[in-house]
């Protein structure tokens, strides 16, 4: 017989028993956590979340004029001098130059993401802008592309995937300064400049599309947009406001030249006494 469970007159407690085999298997399984305290499971957290990123894309891609800041600018705004303080106007720039810096700044914005910061693409998923046809081709089939997206084959005949509009809030002078960056950088050297005017012409013409609202595809820019945007060229040394764009008059850039000095009066001669 077993010796009988002995008992100690001391405050420190028993030793427990040795633990068994059944004992040890059932402490290697997960404890059963207490009533309201259980942990969530991933599978649920990871669809809600993947179902509002890609709620957040479509608004993104789809949003329309919703989320358009031109309900709040007037077209053409250029903040004013302050009361008390005198206006510094900014020199004037060539043309090309003006241009190709605030083609810069839409490009960083919009373009460098998918096409990477020497518009070479991924060859896979994104194209090259790097000696594009339709880049450097014709300029309303150009302006088409980058404010309606493009969905089927491209220039070299290979489908990438579908280009998402980037029109959505762009004003006339980031498309110009757009279109002239991509045609003047990246190796492109087309030198020429597409004005504002221009630009506004093919917001003009991508309005009156037939499928408005959708991506070009190669079918349609080949049987409509095969030209050249309408508008008085500009050329690439010409004068222009940084902020405006607006040609700069070579009277106003002139050095301003003194004030020819004051005529004294003439003097008439003493009355003669009698």
């Amino acid at each position: 017989m077993s010796a009988p469970y002995q008992t100690t007159d001391s405050n420190e407690p028993a030793a427990a028993p040795a633990a068994t085999p059944e004992h040890a298997a059932a402490a290697r399984e997960k404890r059963i956590p207490d009533n309201g305290n259980e942990p969530i499971s991933l599978w649920p957290t990871t669809i809600i979340c993947g179902a509002v990123l890609l709620l957040a894309g479509f608004i993104l891609d789809y949003g329309g004029d919703r989320l358009s800041y031109s309900s709040l600018f007037r077209e053409g705004y250029v903040r004013g001098t302050p009361p008390g303080s005198v206006a510094t106007p900014l020199p004037p720039k060539p043309a090309l130059d003006a241009y190709m810096a605030r083609g810069k700044k839409v490009f960083e914005a919009k373009c460098i993401t998918c096409h990477g910061p020497e518009a070479k693409g991924n060859g896979s998923t994104y194209p090259s802008l790097v000696g594009s046809a339709w880049a450097n081709g014709e300029t309303e089939r150009f302006a088409m592309i980058v404010l309606n997206g493009l969905q089927g084959k491209t220039s070299n005949g290979k489908i990438y995937g579908v280009m998402t509009p980037q029109g959505i809030g762009m004003t006339p002078e980031e498309l110009a300064g757009i279109m002239t960056y991509v045609r003047n950088h990246f190796g492109n050297t087309k030198g020429d400049v597409i004005t504002v005017e221009m630009a506004k012409a093919a917001m003009k013409i991508s309005a009156a599309r037939k499928n408005s609202g959708q991506s070009v595809t190669a079918e349609e820019l080949t049987a409509d947009h095969v030209k050249a945007l309408p508008g008085k060229p500009v050329s690439a040394t010409t004068l222009v406001d940084p902020l405006t764009l607006d040609p700069v008059l070579a009277a106003a850039t002139a050095a301003p030249t003194a004030p020819a000095p004051a005529t004294p009066p003439a003097t008439l001669p003493a009355p003669k006494a009698p």
